[in-house]
């Protein structure tokens, strides 16, 4: 588990269900976005640039929707190309 002395202010606090959250956390970690997960069962993500946020939005999408809404999301990119 990653720990950071501080709390940078451009850190946000994820609601996620403990058993996504580590898949979360090493998704993350692969796309090189800072995360930690503290022993409170929280997830806290660094954003630091748009593209970051983008990311984020997707990895816990991926993790949160049902199939439906992956599948709706699927054929709206399609769409839109």
């Amino acid at each position: 588990m990653n720990q950071s002395p501080s709390h940078p202010l451009n850190a946000h606090l994820i609601s996620i269900a403990r058993c996504d959250r580590w898949c979360a956390y090493y998704r993350l970690q692969e796309l090189e976005i800072p995360c930690l997960c503290p022993e409170d069962g929280s997830l806290r993500v660094e954003v630091n640039s748009p593209i970051a946020i983008l990311q984020l939005r997707s990895v816990i999408q991926q993790l949160t929707a049902s199939r439906q809404q992956l599948i709706n999301w699927l054929e709206y990119c399609w769409q839109s190309s």
